[in-house]
């Protein structure tokens, strides 16, 4: 036992948590929390981001590829507020984080004081769990529950907002062996296990649709093993993506708004809908009302409160996926749905996923870059159409290589993100793809990059425009492009070079891919400006409210 400031007694935690990266941004009141980094800067690399949102996404990005904790840090009011962005999309899409703020002193708490914000109360709706230390005796062990709370169940992410004077008085400290993370099994139970299998049993056109509590889960083995025992197609959401492998034969692609018409149709006409990890977002549902209506639904999902909340189940199962996909497996022999399967191979024949390959466009740049990185690279994205053809046209071979905010859809996301993954996978190539709305929205992070040298790949899809807005504007709003155009004088070569990066402009469609691999031999900050058409769109395409099995694409608008 030891005698040591607060702010030493969090750093000293952070250790005992295994943190060996933190990303974040100083200030007044953590400015001992920094002073006390600095002594232990050879344990705990800090990354300065050029914005504390920054911050947060790369605390996300690096959770979201290791599949440990995340930690940012931020001063208190502006630089906790900043933070509120990355916490939200963390929340919505279940990554395990710690942001720890700083706050004036206790006796200037509720005075309006210089930098003073109740961050606690602010971010109460989008963390799992936060807490303000006004007490030292209770600071260790508050660090070690909010990591705890971050990773048990359903991951999320966790507040801890302490005073300053909290961070200069002093406590004793003893470390602490982290307790371990316990899958959350008692809520299996036999009964809910039997109907599972009764329903598994007795179905002829089974139908797998897989969400990102399979990747939290690390469930990938056990789900491949099931899928091909009961011989199921297999269908994804964006946060699904690489939970099952995406050059499988049972691989259909993903479903709702931009899926495959094969997963749409698919999942329509099955009989029995397993649903692993997924909470039935509107963008999987379309018209909720009549999504799957030909299927009995039966859901394992460690979330109770996900049963029943966006559609009707007719069974579930309750509890961390991993073990109910392993119990199951050992109940069950293999299974034979050759006819169905027979069906749905016809289905992929007949809606292949299509694009101009004459021309440079969106697909054709995800399509090389799964050529050319053989699909082992970690692809981090921003929000939109680029965000769509990196699901459709990359095929993601394992769990933790796609990496996108799906349930916030926050712009601004993927350069952080690609920061994080990349720092925490440093054997990886990890590219970030972008449209030029976003890139504005954080390429200041490109000066992140350059500050440490990641070597991350930027490639910017440039078309002038807010693109996924425009295409709703063509396709729903009578091509009214009210304030979506972009067409501006920012030169975003310049604008890279600036910052400190190696950058390229691509126009055609030949000069992509030799671009691409020497960005990669040079294992520096990269960005690759490609400019593409301001009317290319995402398809297939659901409109906002209908059935899923409305999907569409170009060659149906020629009806």
């Amino acid at each position: 036992m030891k005698t040591l400031n607060g702010a030493e007694i969090v750093i000293e935690c952070l250790k005992e948590q295994g943190v060996d990266t933190v990303f974040g941004y100083p200030g007044g009141t953590i400015l001992n929390i920094y002073d006390a980094l600095y002594k232990h800067q050879d344990e705990i690399t800090h990354i300065l981001t050029s914005h504390e949102q920054g911050a947060a996404h790369a605390a996300d990005g690096y959770a979201r590829a290791t599949g440990r904790v995340g930690v940012c840090l931020a001063t208190s009011g502006p630089g906790a507020t900043n933070l509120v962005t990355g916490i939200a999309t963390a929340f919505m899409d279940s990554i395990p984080m710690v942001a720890i703020t700083c706050n004036v002193a206790v006796n200037l708490l509720g005075r309006d004081s210089f930098q003073e914000v109740d961050i606690a109360g602010v971010t109460m709706p989008i963390t799992k769990y936060n807490f303000i230390v006004k007490d030292i005796t209770k600071l260790a062990d508050t660090i070690r529950r909010a990591f705890q709370i971050a990773q048990t169940g359903r991951p999320g992410p966790v507040l801890v907002d302490i005073t300053k004077d909290v961070t200069a008085s002093t406590y004793d400290y003893e470390y602490q062996t982290p307790e371990p993370i316990k899958r959350q099994e008692d809520t299996i139970t036999e009964e809910d296990l039997e109907t599972a299998l009764h329903l598994i049993r007795k179905s002829q056109k089974p139908y797998i649709f897989v969400g990102g509590g399979a990747v939290a889960a690390n469930a990938s083995e056990e789900l491949f093993a099931f899928a091909h025992k009961i011989q199921a197609p297999v269908a994804d959401s964006l946060m699904g993506k690489g939970a099952f492998n995406g050059t499988d034969e049972l691989y259909t692609g993903m479903v709702g708004m931009h899926g495959t018409k094969t997963s749409n149709f698919g999942i329509t006409e099955c009989d029995l809908l397993i649903v692993v990890g997924a909470r039935f977002s509107d963008r999987v549902t379309g018209n909720a009302a009549k999504f799957a209506k030909r299927a009995k639904i039966l859901q394992f999902d460690v979330d109770p409160a996900e049963i029943n909340k966006n559609v009707k189940t007719y069974a579930s199962v309750i509890g961390d996926v991993k073990v109910i996909l392993k119990k199951l497996n050992a109940r069950l022999d293999p299974i034979n749905h050759e006819e169905w399967l027979a069906h749905i191979d016809r289905l992929k024949d007949m809606y292949p996923m299509r694009f101009d390959k004459s021309i440079l466009t969106g697909p054709c740049i995800i399509e090389k870059i799964y050529e050319v990185t053989q699909g082992d690279a970690i692809i981090t994205t921003e929000v939109g159409q680029h965000q769509m053809w990196a699901a459709q046209f990359y095929q993601y071979k394992y769990p933790r290589s796609f990496i996108s905010s799906g349930g916030l859809g926050t712009m601004g996301y993927g350069l952080g993100a690609s920061l994080g993954a990349k720092l925490g996978c440093k054997d990886k190539v990890v590219i970030n793809v972008a449209g030029d709305g976003c890139f504005r929205m954080n390429m200041n992070e490109i000066a992140t990059a350059t500050r440490y040298n990641i070597p991350i790949i930027q490639v910017v899809l440039n078309n002038q425009v807010l693109g996924m807005v425009r295409q709703w504007q063509t396709l729903f709003y009578g091509k009214r492009y009210s304030h979506t155009v972009l067409n501006d004088r920012v030169d975003f070569v310049k604008v890279a070079e600036g910052l400190g990066a190696k950058a390229y402009r691509v126009t055609s469609k030949e000069e992509f891919e030799p671009v691409l691999r020497e960005a990669i031999e040079l294992n520096v900050p990269v960005v690759i400006e490609c400019q593409i058409h301001c009317d290319d769109k995402v398809f297939p395409m659901v409109s906002p409210g209908a059935p899923i099995q409305d999907a569409f694409d170009a060659d149906d608008l020629k009806i």
